[in-house]
């Protein structure tokens, strides 16, 4: 069942039958043919198949997780793949990340989703753990949903990523979280993220060693 779950994934995806200036990806979700622009150079303009399994999910499964009209931020959009089939299912959607990253992630954004969502995503800045009272300031931010794919992985801002979901993260806000697992460093990620967070496995994918979560605040899972 895992492998043929992720062939189905894996044929969402297609490539241009030319070669192109600019090197792009495309893929079928929520109905639409999407083309992602990439950037070799970077690990945050790349897409990685954890985006994919989100991707998949949020088609697959948006009667229980109806989108519709919420609030969704993703953290660490990176190419926009998730902020962008969760715009087309209806969210009014926030996509963050780190400003070199913004001027790719804002192009793929508008290129697939003008005139075609209910609600056009915004794309903003957001360095984990930095001014996040400033920019997301809690009296005001309510998100009901946090998306994250592949956040984790081997760099030194582990502990900003903890904080910056439990600063987005309200008693009633959902996070679903598509985790890769590398290595034991980041693996204890997990076992950190549940001093904060209750955590449910909802699909798991052992031959790509990719888990997706859905988490909330502890206590407050139904």
């Amino acid at each position: 069942k895992d492998e043929q779950i992720i062939d189905e994934i894996m044929r969402r995806r297609f490539f241009p039958a030319v070669i192109t200036n600019k090197p792009w990806e495309g893929f079928h979700f929520a109905g639409h043919e999407i083309r992602i622009t990439e950037a070799t150079d970077c690990y945050g303009a790349v897409v990685w198949p954890s985006a994919l399994v989100l991707c998949y999910f949020l088609e697959t499964n948006s009667k229980q997780y109806n989108l519709v009209d919420k609030n969704v931020i993703e953290i660490g959009a990176g190419t926009g793949l998730v902020s962008i089939v969760a715009s087309l299912l209806g969210a009014l959607v926030t996509a963050t990340d780190l400003p070199e990253l913004l001027g790719n992630l804002e192009y793929n954004v508008l290129q697939n989703t003008k005139l075609k969502c209910k609600h056009q995503p915004h794309v903003k800045e957001l360095s984990w753990g930095i001014d996040l009272e400033k920019n997301f300031p809690r009296s005001s931010c309510h998100f009901d949903y946090i998306m994250a794919a592949d956040v984790v992985y081997h760099h030194p801002f582990l502990d900003e990523l903890l904080l910056t979901f439990d600063h987005l993260c309200k008693n009633d806000t959902v996070i679903l979280w598509a985790m890769k697992f590398r290595l034991d460093k980041e693996n204890q990620f997990v076992g950190r993220f549940q001093t904060l967070f209750d955590l449910e496995v909802i699909s798991d994918f052992p031959s790509l060693n990719i888990t997706l979560y859905k988490a909330m605040r502890k206590g407050r899972m139904k």
